[in-house]
């Protein structure tokens, strides 16, 4: 369902209309927290070319990292749906939750515990100071839905994840389904 109104756990779809921006051209964002105060989310769709492995040698595993948005790109977040297995966790919404204790991750990733369907890693958050995102809706730079998929929104694909949204919202965006990322490859 379409919303005009964001709250903690909604998504945030790129609309076609912010085409050039390079951090949030077809991004998908689940908002972590949505307080008067400002917004905290992260890009669901962005992977990156890195491995948990490749940032932290110590956690021997290949879960992808994303880009989690254009804030503190230096500093590692993650999201999941395991809370009774990581301590400290925070509830976004709907069975989805944020950080804990990052010791506790990498000792159920060591010995199996949790996969990649479980966790999701991000370097850097999408932040919106006070009044920010709104004056964004009002430009229409996103469309707010709420998280259809609850929990398993950990497992969406990424590569079609954007194009989906659009097929689903219909009318004119079903014709941006299709189009190039880059309107120059037209």
């Amino acid at each position: 369902m379409v919303t005009t109104q964001p709250k903690k756990g909604d998504l945030l779809i790129a609309e076609p209309a912010i085409i050039g921006d390079v951090s949030f051209n077809r991004s998908i964002v689940l908002l972590a927290d949505h307080t008067i105060e400002g917004s905290i989310g992260f890009i669901l769709n962005k992977p990156l070319e890195y491995t948990i492995n490749d940032l932290i040698p110590e956690v021997h595993a290949n879960f992808t990292v994303y880009n989690g948005g254009p804030v503190e790109q230096d500093n590692l977040y993650f999201i999941h749906k395991i809370p009774h297995l990581i301590p400290d966790s925070i509830e976004i919404s709907l069975g989805i939750y944020w950080g804990g204790d990052f010791n506790k991750v990498a000792e159920l990733i060591a010995d199996n515990t949790i996969n990649e369907n479980d966790i999701k890693f991000f370097l850097g958050y999408s932040g919106w100071a006070t009044n920010q995102l709104a004056g964004e809706l009002k430009s229409n730079s996103w469309v707010v839905t709420d998280n259809i998929y609850k929990k398993d929104i950990i497992e969406k694909n990424h590569q079609s994840f954007w194009k989906e949204k659009m097929l689903e919202f219909g009318g004119q965006y079903s014709i941006w389904s299709n189009a190039p990322e880059n309107p120059s490859y037209n």
